[in-house]
């Protein structure tokens, strides 16, 4: 009979239980996860039944680790997601998190840009640590990707962005995603790159300020190739700040729609 060990097809006799074939494969396995739960007991199993053997501490290869990162996705995603390549451009509250996102999902490519450094008063939403007060954002950001899933290219660009070098640094992008705080740079890259990039989408944000009401937070379609999450309203300002949780929701719906995008399924 065949079973799955860490996503991998092998056969088995019939009767072989659970721990015979930890013993067999990974002996210094820490955890025994059996279709989908850590085990307590010894069991035989049965074809078809799915097997992960995890040893604490053990960086996978490439290969394993992708298999196990994609074994929760739903089936024929990570085929479609890992040859793509999005462009991230604005790496604080918002572009952190998608591409903490897209990289969990095993997005092959990203293109960040972003001139900033990390400052105290990001951490508050935005996807870095005490100790990286002080670099660049995308430099810092490609850090912490390499710990979540080592195996997505990232190409980190601490440029300013405009009119004059949208166009070379994501013309290879298979979606775009806007993620700036200012909306004058909101603008600029949204008419650069929908008029010099033709054919490829763009996933901008507007409105996400404060702890107003989640359900507020919504994806739409703006224009042709344009989507446009937020509540469009709630800027940030003084006595109205930007918070976690928000911020967290917008970006969320803005990695989902590059997701949708990539599977050629519509985000609004």
């Amino acid at each position: 009979m065949h079973i799955q060990l860490n996503e991998r097809t092998i056969e088995i006799d019939a009767g072989t239980t659970l721990y015979r074939v930890r013993k067999e494969f990974r002996a210094d396995a820490d955890l025994v996860i059996h279709n989908g739960f850590p085990a307590t007991k010894d069991v035989p199993l049965e074809d078809g039944d799915r097997v992960v053997l995890i040893r604490r501490g053990e960086q996978p290869a490439a290969q394993e680790l992708e298999a196990l990162m994609a074994a929760r996705h739903t089936p024929g995603v990570h085929e479609k997601i890992k040859q793509a390549t999005v462009g991230i451009a604005g790496c604080g509250g918002l572009g952190s998190s998608i591409a903490v996102a897209l990289a969990r999902v095993g997005v092959g490519r990203l293109i960040l840009a972003d001139f900033d450094v990390v400052e105290p008063s990001n951490l508050n939403r935005q996807q870095y640590f005490i100790d990286q007060i002080g670099l660049l954002k995308v430099e810092a950001l490609r850090q912490n990707l390499a710990r979540i899933n080592p195996y997505v290219e990232v190409t980190a660009c601490p440029d300013r962005l405009t009119p004059a070098n949208i166009p070379e640094l994501f013309q290879d992008v298979d979606v775009m995603v806007e993620a700036f705080d200012a909306a004058d740079q909101k603008a600029m890259l949204a008419q650069t790159f929908l008029t010099r990039v033709t054919g490829k989408p763009l996933v901008a944000a507007s409105g996400m300020a404060g702890f107003g009401p989640s359900n507020t937070i919504i994806t739409r379609r703006a224009a042709t190739n344009f989507y446009l999450t937020g509540d469009g309203e709630t800027a940030a300002r003084p006595g109205e700040g930007l918070m976690a949780p928000r911020v967290g929701i917008a970006a969320h719906h803005q990695a989902n729609a590059v997701l949708r995008l990539l599977l050629g399924e519509s985000p609004a």
